[in-house]
């Protein structure tokens, strides 16, 4: 028997990710200060980053005759640092945070970057095991990081940290279980669980290959918080920390999109992945026009955008670009209507009432801006021209392969979801005269909407810069 050798270039964004973890707990250890083992946690992300570009499409490693568990490629290098950008953009966000000892700043570096490294496993993972394990690595230190929310004094919301945390983890396990489940009967049917050998089954186990796609698709669906299985999301999103809520909306969505485009371009899925999809983004914006909490609100919209994704990943392999286009473009405009609520809101507070915002942009302009650039980017209007393009890119996939009927159900769905982008743009806009009170931006925080902001003008501009990396 012979042993196959582990090509550790290809493995270098792993080390770095993993690097980065037992940095932030060596500096919390040894130094002691918050301020050392927030920048060390800040540097290795971004070297997790770099060193994902620098190493781009390598040799895969872990591999067996038929398929690779490692498999290096520039859109996997591209996922990498675009989980790398995450976790430094939300620990940029929750700076102020730290510095006030809202939470223990070594235990917080230490769960963001160990969420990291699974993302990183998500990008490069080429069966369907190393997917779950980095899904799952990617989702286990956020039920603590949801759990370490404190509320200021005085401070009253609907939701608190523990129970949070506890909802969080209990439908999580259920799905996971539903997942695995769904991998063994696929396996069992085809005998196969890496990525390049997934396909239909033999003729006698079609249909056990059928039901156990389906439950895999499922499983995977409470990662992207698709209906059914949507529950956890709102009281979450609500009770942790606004970071982290913006964490679960993009790194934690993403890996989920990754691990369903990846089922959903090998097997056959699209009737269970079609209706998750109507379903998702029905009841996410339908419920959205009900909501009074900014957060509440920002995660029922997140479910609506996940169901636009799912309606691309319908159609199977051709949808695939156009729902991996549309997950970066809604990323990076979640992250930019996380922070600002970050911004506007007194520091280690939870998100408030959507009456908190009136008039905001009156007291801070550019917040304003930046804010109402996001809203028109979700909502798929000017200037928020990524969004636009983000879903004019999946109608015209679901046209092209005679999805016309799903194709009306988006676009009729992207209407319903103007009149709460509209109500929360307008609310930033109108306020009493006298308020006047203005709030300093931190630093961090600032740095991470401006980036945020000018990711996004520029990709609405060049959309073709993502595109050809998909």
């Amino acid at each position: 028997m012979t042993s196959q050798a582990v090509d550790h270039v290809a493995l270098l964004p792993l080390y770095a990710a993993a690097g980065t973890a037992i940095l932030a707990l060596l500096a919390d250890l040894f130094a002691g200060k918050r301020a050392v083992t927030i920048t060390a946690t800040l540097l290795g992300a971004l070297a997790t980053g770099v060193t994902a570009l620098a190493v781009g499409p390598w040799d895969a490693t872990f591999c067996v005759p038929g398929g690779c568990s490692w498999v290096p490629s520039w859109p996997a290098a591209a996922t990498a640092a675009l989980f790398a950008g995450l976790t430094a953009g939300v620990l940029a966000l929750s700076v102020p945070a730290l510095r006030l000892g809202a939470a223990p700043a070594g235990e917080f570096c230490f769960l963001l970057a160990c969420s990291m490294t699974g993302g990183v496993t998500v990008a490069y993972a080429g069966d369907l095991l190393t997917l779950i394990v980095g899904l799952e690595t990617l989702t286990l230190p956020l039920y603590v990081l949801v759990g370490l929310r404190r509320f200021a004094p005085g401070e009253r919301t609907t939701t608190d940290a523990a129970s949070a945390s506890v909802t969080f983890f209990l439908i999580s396990v259920i799905s996971t279980a539903i997942a695995l489940l769904g991998i063994a009967l696929n396996y069992a049917a085809t005998g196969a669980v890496h990525l390049g050998m997934l396909g239909p089954a033999p003729a006698p186990f079609a249909a056990l290959a059928g039901v156990g796609a389906a439950l895999l698709v499922i499983g995977l669906a409470f990662k992207v918080a698709a209906v059914p299985l949507h529950a956890w999301a709102p009281a979450t999103y609500d009770g942790a920390p606004v970071p982290i809520a913006a964490y679960l909306s993009t790194a934690s969505k993403l890996g989920g999109v990754l691990a369903l485009a990846a089922v959903a371009a090998r097997l056959d899925t699209s009737a269970v992945v079609a209706a998750l999809a109507v379903l998702t983004m029905t009841v996410g914006n339908l419920v959205a026009l009900r909501q009074t909490r900014m957060v509440r609100l920002l995660a029922w919209s997140s479910m609506a955008q996940a169901g636009y994704i799912l309606a691309a990943l319908a159609l199977g392999a051709p949808g695939v670009p156009a729902a991996l286009a549309y997950a970066v473009f809604f990323m990076v405009l979640e992250l930019i209507a996380f922070g600002v609520v970050v911004a506007l809101r007194p520091t280690a507070a939870d998100g408030g009432t959507l009456d908190d915002y009136r008039g905001a942009a009156r007291r801070h302009p550019w917040l304003g801006a930046a804010f109402v650039l996001a809203l028109a980017g979700l909502a798929g209007l000017p200037p928020g021209l990524a969004g636009l393009f983000a879903k004019v890119s999946v109608v015209e996939a679901l046209v092209a392969e005679g999805w016309t009927w799903l194709a009306a159900v988006v676009v009729i769905n992207a209407v319903i979801a103007l009149a709460y982008y509209v109500r929360v743009g307008a609310l930033l806009w109108t306020g009493p005269a006298e308020d006047t009170e203005r709030r300093p931006v931190s630093r961090p925080v600032a740095a991470v909407l401006v980036a945020t902001t000018i990711v996004a003008v520029v990709l609405g501009f060049a959309p073709q810069l993502l595109l050809g990396t998909l």
